[in-house]
């Protein structure tokens, strides 16, 4: 019943596909250039605007001035005195003389044995293809 289903989906695929590919061949056809449907626009008149007129503002009201209350004065305590404290003086470290590690010598490194690579081969070239002139038509 399934296949049976799909088939018949398809077919309706297929036939709708057909059909709309039709209607876009002939809506290609029957469609006219731009040129030929652009009708001719008459030009609009230009208009002249009357001045504009000159605003009058009011003169702006002159605001009372506010005077502010004094700021109050605050009575900030006394800062305390910090005792001074003296630190102890920084002890001297005596460290003891550097150690001179022996000198190690090492063996010579292997030479590495030479390889001889084959030749590199050559890249192989794409074949030309000439177009055939076609013939001139009388």
């Amino acid at each position: 019943m399934v296949l049976k289903n799909s088939a018949i989906f398809l077919l309706v695929l297929l036939v709708s596909c057909v059909a709309m590919s039709g209607a876009a061949r002939i809506l290609e056809d029957t469609v006219p250039s731009k040129e030929e449907h652009q009708p001719e626009v008459p030009s609009l008149p230009k208009v002249e605007l009357p001045p504009f007129p000159e605003v009058h503002m009011p003169p702006k009201p002159e605001l009372p001035k506010v005077e502010l209350p004094p700021v109050p004065e605050v009575h900030l305590l006394p800062k305390p005195e910090l005792p001074k404290m003296e630190l102890p003086p920084v002890p001297e470290v005596h460290m003891p003389p550097k150690s001179e590690l022996p000198k190690v010598e090492l063996p010579p490194k292997p030479e590495m044995p030479k390889v001889e690579l084959p030749p590199k081969p050559e890249m192989p070239t794409v074949p030309v293809f000439h177009f055939p002139k076609p013939e001139a038509k009388p």
